[in-house]
């Protein structure tokens, strides 16, 4: 029977009919097993576990690491301590490193048992048999500049996170000028290993032994190649200057803006 409305006198549209929804299939739960919900309340189940890495707080030398490398990207860093940012290729720095580990100086067991050994030879009166001046890599910064400065370095290994920079910041400027081949490479730690130290700022070669003095002439022109010719181009390239997200969002929203205001003014 169709309504009607006392105001308009117009009919009422009827009630629509209400729709059969889909009815669920039902399964039966097993009565085996039994609903053990955990509750993650106050003194109940174990948290689950979640990255708080944000959280931490983090050793006071770990935070000086992280901000100092933040603001190497942030700030406009020279060409003098930018260059520490273009390290040798890993395929030129691996032969590297396999010709100067035939050339590590001895440690203190090998240093003591040689000692020992003519000590021993020399109170058995026995004639202690001379060697040559053996051929190894020199180390220490004092060491290595009296070494360019003679010119008698063929080749300087830098490493690139000497902490304060300073220690190697003229280096390379002090091996162009003498002409000396150099090199930065990653890790202070990679070089300490060769020499037996916890860490070392740089190494050098002055002199290698005959069968390796083809494959440390093609090191060199790997080097000259990567620094020396190079040095025109890095003088020029200053680095940092890169922002954060925050940053970049807030310059791209007021470069939309202005964009905008132009565009209405047109």
């Amino acid at each position: 029977m169709a309504l009607f409305c006392k105001s308009t006198g117009k009919k009422v549209a009827p009630a629509p009919y209400p729709l059969k929804g889909k009815q669920a299939t039902k399964t039966t739960a097993n009565p085996l097993i039994e609903k053990t919900p955990k509750n993650f309340g106050i003194g109940q189940d174990i948290q689950p576990k979640r990255d708080v890495s944000r959280f931490v707080k983090w050793p006071h030398y770990v935070k000086l690491q992280r901000q100092k490398k933040i603001l190497y990207q942030r700030l406009k860093v020279p060409p003098a301590l930018n260059q520490f940012t273009h390290v040798l290729d890993k395929n030129t720095a691996t032969q590297l490193f396999k010709l100067m580990h035939k050339y590590r100086p001895e440690n203190k067991t090998e240093k003591r048992d040689r000692l020992r050994a003519a000590a021993a030879a020399k109170a058995e009166k026995k004639e202690v048999a001379k060697t040559d001046k053996p051929v190894v890599i020199k180390y220490g910064i004092n060491h290595i500049t009296a070494l360019v400065e003679a010119k008698k370095a063929q080749l300087v290994v830098i490493a690139d996170d000497v902490d304060p920079i300073e220690l190697v910041l003229w280096l390379p400027a002090l091996c162009r000028k003498m002409g000396v081949p150099y090199c930065i490479v990653k890790g202070k730690a990679r070089l300490g290993t060769l020499v037996h130290k916890k860490t070392a700022t740089a190494l050098a070669l002055t002199e290698v032994s005959e069968a390796d003095k083809a494959e440390l002439a093609t090191l060199v022109s790997a080097v000259n190649a990567n620094f020396t010719e190079k040095w025109e181009e890095v003088r020029r390239h200053w680095g940092g200057g890169i922002m954060g997200p925050k940053s970049n969002a807030k310059m791209a929203k007021r470069a939309a803006l202005a964009a905008k205001e132009i565009a209405a003014r047109q």
